[in-house]
Formats: C-alpha cells, sequence, structure tokens
C-alpha cells in the first residue's frame, strides 16, 4: 500500500492543517484569529471540519484513511456520531458513522466536563474500479479530526477543482446542526446542485458579526459570497438594533475592502418560532432534558423589543434595511430567510429541537437556496 502526505491541496475547504503527536489537525480558521479572537466555543466548532474534503484521483482500488475524532456529548442526552461520506466521479458510493475516537462529556447539571479517549476510525473504500477517477472523502461535520494516514494499492494524486469557489459564513444551521452526514448539510447540497466548490465558514452558536471574521472572508479567493446573520446574535441577546444594524454595516465595509465587486449576498434567518417574536437569551428547555431530549426556548421578554432587543422577525426587517441603504453596491443583495424554510414549511418539516432543521430540511434549504441564489436570476450567479 501506498502511503500519501496530507497537503492542502489534497485537503480542500479549510485554512490549515497542523502537524499532530497523531498526524495532522484541520482548522477552518487561519491564525492567528483562531487563537487571539476565537472563544472557547468558537474554538471547538472551528475545529469541526464542516464542508472539509479530501479530493483527489486514483486508479485505486482500496483506499484506507485512518483518522481520529473528538466528540463533545452530554450526560443522558444520546447524539448522533459524526459520519464519513465518499462520492466517487460525483456520485455518493459509501457513509460510514463514526465509532472510536475520544469524547468529552459534559454534564449540563453540574457543568463538569469529563474526558473518554478512545482509538483511531479506519474508512476504507474497496470494490473501485481499478480505472482513473475522483473521490471526494468528507469529513464528519460535527466532531473534530485529526488525520492519521492515507493508504491506496495506488497512487493518489490531487487535483485542482476548476468550479467557481463559494464563501459562506452563517450559524450551526450553516455548520450543518441536526442532519446527519457531511454532504447532507445544506451548504453542500446547495454546493452540489449549484455546481461551486464550498468554503464552509458555518459556526456553531459563533455567527456574531464578528469583525475578524470579516477579515477572513475579507482575504479568502472567492467568486461568490454568502453571509447568514441574525439567529446567534438574537439567541445570544449579544446586541441592541441600534449596534447590530452598524456592526453588519462595518462587517460588510470589511468584506468589500478585499472583494469591492465579488457577488454579495445578505441572508436573514430562517423561521424558528421560538424567537421570532421573542428575544434570546435562548436556552435548552430544561422540562425536555429530564426525559433525554433536546429542545430550546427563548427566555427573553416582548415587551424588550420597544427598547431595541432583538429577534428575528426584527432582524430580517434590519438587514432588508442594511442592504437598501447600501444601494450605491450593485453585486449586494438580500434574500430572506423564509424563502428557504418559512412558517408554512414548520407544519410540514418541523424542526426537532425548535431551532435546527433534520436531514430532509437541510436538503429543503439547500435544494431551495441554489435556486434562489444561484439559478438564472440568482444573485450569486457565476
Amino acid at each position: 500500500m501506498i502511503e500519501t502526505p496530507f497537503t492542502l491541496d489534497l485537503v480542500r475547504g479549510g485554512a490549515e492543517i497542523v502537524p499532530t503527536d497523531r498526524g495532522v489537525r484541520l482548522h477552518r480558521l487561519p491564525l492567528p484569529y483562531r487563537e487571539r479572537e476565537a472563544d472557547a466555543q468558537f474554538a471547538m466548532v472551528e475545529r469541526q471540519p464542516s464542508g472539509i474534503h479530501l479530493r483527489f484521483r486514483t486508479a485505486a482500488t482500496t483506499v484506507a484513511l485512518r483518522l481520529h475524532a473528538t466528540r463533545v456529548s452530554y450526560r443522558g442526552l444520546d447524539r448522533p456520531r459524526g459520519q464519513v461520506d465518499v462520492r466517487v466521479d460525483d456520485v455518493l458510493v459509501q457513509q460510514c458513522p463514526l465509532e472510536a475516537g475520544d469524547a468529552l462529556e459534559l454534564d449540563l447539571a453540574t457543568g463538569g466536563a469529563a474526558p473518554r479517549p478512545g482509538e483511531d476510525d479506519v474508512v476504507t473504500v474497496a470494490a473501485l474500479r481499478p480505472a482513473e477517477k475522483t473521490v471526494e472523502i468528507w469529513l464528519p461535520h460535527n466532531e473534530q479530526v485529526d488525520l492519521v494516514s492515507l493508504h491506496s494499492d495506488a497512487p493518489v494524486t490531487a487535483i485542482s477543482d476548476p468550479r467557481p469557489v463559494w464563501v459562506h459564513h452563517g450559524s450551526s444551521i450553516s455548520h450543518g446542526s441536526n442532519a446527519a452526514a457531511p454532504t447532507e448539510i445544506w451548504p453542500v447540497v446547495a454546493a452540489h446542485a449549484a455546481g461551486v466548490q464550498l468554503h464552509n465558514l458555518g459556526f456553531g452558536g459563533s455567527a456574531l458579526v464578528d469583525p475578524f471574521v470579516a477579515r477572513v472572508i475579507r482575504d479568502r479567493d472567492a467568486d461568490a459570497i454568502s453571509v447568514k446573520l441574525g439567529i446567534n446574535v438574537v439567541n445570544a441577546d449579544l446586541m441592541r438594533a441600534r449596534a447590530f444594524v452598524s456592526a453588519v454595516h462595518g462587517f460588510l465595509d470589511t468584506i468589500r475592502e478585499g472583494h469591492p465587486d465579488t457577488p454579495l449576498l445578505v441572508v436573514s434567518p430562517i423561521f424558528s418560532g421560538i424567537h421570532e417574536k421573542t428575544p434570546g437569551p435562548g436556552a435548552f428547555d430544561p422540562e425536555a432534558l429530564r426525559t433525554g431530549d433536546v429542545r430550546f426556548v427563548a427566555t427573553g421578554s416582548p415587551a424588550d423589543v420597544a427598547r431595541g432587543a432583538l429577534t428575528l422577525e426584527v432582524v430580517r426587517d434590519l438587514l432588508a434595511e442594511v442592504v437598501a441603504a447600501r444601494s450605491g453596491d450593485p453585486a449586494l443583495h438580500y434574500l430572506d430567510g423564509l424563502q428557504l424554510y418559512g412558517v408554512d414549511d414548520a407544519a410540514s418539516h418541523p424542526l426537532p429541537d425548535g431551532l435546527h432543521p433534520d436531514t430532509a430540511t437541510h436538503r429543503l434549504i439547500g435544494e431551495r437556496f441554489a435556486a434562489a441564489a444561484f439559478g438564472p436570476r440568482g444573485a450569486l450567479r457565476v
């Protein structure tokens, strides 16, 4: 078997790969931002390789990827494991749930954390046809992964991707929360449908209009950019309306420093009944936790909206106003998140935890985004 080293031309969709005692660790944020400005939550989710995949040409009949995953679990709650998806010549041929790896078990009642060490996982793709083909190995969107080794029975060659680059920033929904597999999160569904290559800057709990994220986008190569803002600002109860509007303008100004003419789409939140009229903070529903389920609730007061507190309804209006105020930028556009998932969809595709879509709904959102953003009249059509 031939061993192939991991390089950034082989590992697509990330910012950096850093050597570790095991192999290499994947990062979606470059230095210095992930160490200087990302808090503990942000640091955790940026190491989860949502959108990152290996892409190469080979005539191999067998390919084996050894990796070591680290997951966060919650005591008393059953959470699905991450999964590796394999595509050959753009066709999904294998899905491999992880079984090993380390776990950090959190106790929501006490705030304690207990580490549980584990072994490596090995994903083996066998019985491939003995001819040149393009293989993509999509890594789990919801667990940290260290790549240990890649072996094959024929040489593996990293290949360039000629498709346009779409850079997307968003919250846990863009990160892929509640989707079962890395190719089933809505940004990957949309990228596949639109024929673009995705660089996913969806970070669970961390789409907070941070200036450093705007600088990361500014400095990335991109043919199309979208930013989906609002839900984390609401459920963190982070800002009032005045601060939010100014922050979004500054965020867009920074992106435009590096991409003055690149198609740029501002996307508002999808429907979530708990926060439509009620501000944050958001919280776990204690009644659901007692039964082993996860649901979220809004704990703010609707009366505070008059004093500038943010709800999803308010955020959508403010984002539309920000884009309208920048009418001198012909490449800047607005997409109402209710076009991706609205109140009528909540009846047929309810959000399992009140906040995040399930796999089927991720697919629905991804297909709708591809049509709206990359379709014949789409703002991101490139």
